[in-house]
């Protein structure tokens, strides 16, 4: 009996040339609908958002995806995982869904390609601007160009994206703590802002539109793209487990990051990050009653 040949798995390069084709084709579309009428569900609360385009866009990609690498799983957002494969696409038809309904132009495709435990391609597509961020293990890129992340300001001199702190933190850290911690950062940084896309953020650091970017509640299909485009542009991201995963986790598994610019050193959000990474591992170890 014939053994069924084993596929080959596409190189880096051909996997973030996909992602940035399927990026492109998926979230192309989008643009013909936002600030229209949308109609918006919820999935835990009223905090968290949904659209029917998130979902129809998320299965555009995963019909594309396997259809040019066909030896591949989908781990969306919406669908949770499907196919079968050695390459592992984290996918996210639109992260900052709760902008793309509010009209506000901060949202974005993210496609990221995991194989053997490691993040190999990616791509995030912002399709209002129709910019297209991307990277492969030999660089990323901006629009086609190298993109390589200039060194960051001083830290009162810098700006930084957070979502931090949200209703979920009040519940589990305590709304005091949470408001202190912002406190510092906002009189720390000279800009705080708050746009509501992990992936985009990111990426806006690769490029050093901001300095650095803080989250506390992302899943792998926000950030398995961002996570690479911003490594490989020169900055850094530390990932933070929340005592939700084990230590040694890889990072686009664990459910917090901070972001930094090449050679930045930000002491206070430093200190505000370990000690929200703090009150959670307290929290994750408390049995519950």
């Amino acid at each position: 009996m014939t053994a069924t040949p084993t596929p080959a798995i596409p190189d880096p390069a051909q996997l973030r040339v996909v992602a940035e084709d399927v990026a492109r084709q998926a979230g192309t579309p989008l643009t013909r609908v936002f600030r229209g009428e949308i109609s918006i569900g919820y999935k835990t609360d009223l905090h968290d958002p949904v659209t029917v385009h998130d979902k129809r866009t998320e299965a555009v990609i995963r019909d594309h995806l396997l259809a040019r690498v066909p030896a591949s799983v989908i781990v969306g957002e919406e669908a949770g995982r499907t196919g079968d494969g050695p390459v592992n696409w984290f996918v996210d038809p639109i992260d900052g869904t709760a902008n793309f309904a509010a009209g506000l132009a901060f949202w974005c495709v993210s496609i990221g390609a995991v194989v053997d435990g490691r993040i190999v391609a990616g791509a995030v597509f912002d399709p209002v601007a129709d910019t297209m961020f991307s990277a492969d293990t030999d660089g990323a890129w901006l629009n086609g160009e190298p993109l390589e992340c200039p060194v960051a300001r001083d830290e009162s001199r810098a700006a930084l994206i957070t979502g931090y702190p949200v209703q979920r933190d009040f519940r589990l850290e305590g709304r005091d703590a949470a408001l202190a911690g912002l406190g510092d950062l906002v009189s720390a940084f000279s800009t705080l802002r708050r746009p509501g896309s992990a992936a985009l953020s990111l990426c806006h650091v690769a490029a050093g539109w901001v300095d650095a970017a803080a989250g506390f509640g992302v899943n792998a299909w926000d950030v398995t793209a961002a996570i690479l485009i911003l490594e490989r542009a020169g900055g850094s991201y530390t990932p933070l487990t929340l005592g939700l995963r084990p230590d040694g986790t890889p990072a686009h598994h664990c459910p917090a990051y901070v972001a930094k610019g090449r050679g930045a050193d930000f002491p206070t959000l430093d200190r505000v990050a370990a000690g929200i990474d703090a009150r959670r591992r307290a929290v994750a170890a408390t049995p519950a009653l």
